[in-house]
């Protein structure tokens, strides 16, 4: 049998537990989260891997190596494709992908010109380098997000 004050702080854990996890996501409920999936066309072949970055930060866009937050997938190449980056909070984002056909984890370049497929949300257009943030950026609300990203070939 437990003394009074060790029951005090098994009431306290379970109060703080949900708490804590509510503050984690960052305030977010249910209703505040959809649904984000991606179909991607145009892939030149089925081989390697399809690497996917969904990102709210303009200053880690594309490649998401400076936002911890952002929905890194990595998935087998396979027709059809179809990426699911699950349930997140709304909010703006922007999602670039690469056909890494060789599976080493990178897009590829031969004097910095891809050797390996990449697409952006938006069909953002690409211009001496990848697009900006907001050229890709699209809206989260309350309606499941569908897209299709068109997988790009320079060589």
């Amino acid at each position: 049998m437990g003394s009074p004050l060790r029951n005090r702080h098994r009431a306290l854990g379970s109060f703080l537990l949900p708490v804590a996890s509510f503050i984690a996501l960052g305030g977010a409920s249910p209703a505040q989260q959809t649904d984000v999936t991606v179909a991607v066309t145009n892939l030149r072949s089925t081989k390697g891997q399809v690497l996917a970055c969904l990102t709210t930060q303009p200053k880690a866009f594309p490649d998401c190596a400076k936002d911890p937050q952002a929905r890194k997938l990595t998935v087998p190449t396979r027709e059809p494709m179809e990426l699911h980056f699950g349930v997140v909070p709304h909010g703006r984002y922007a999602i670039s992908l690469i056909h890494d056909e060789n599976a080493n984890g990178k897009l590829d370049t031969r004097l910095i010109i891809p050797r390996e497929g990449y697409g952006f949300s938006r069909d953002a257009a690409v211009r001496m380098g990848p697009p900006k943030f907001d050229s890709a950026a699209f809206e989260v609300g309350a309606e499941p997000v569908r897209m299709t990203i068109r997988m790009r070939y320079l060589l």
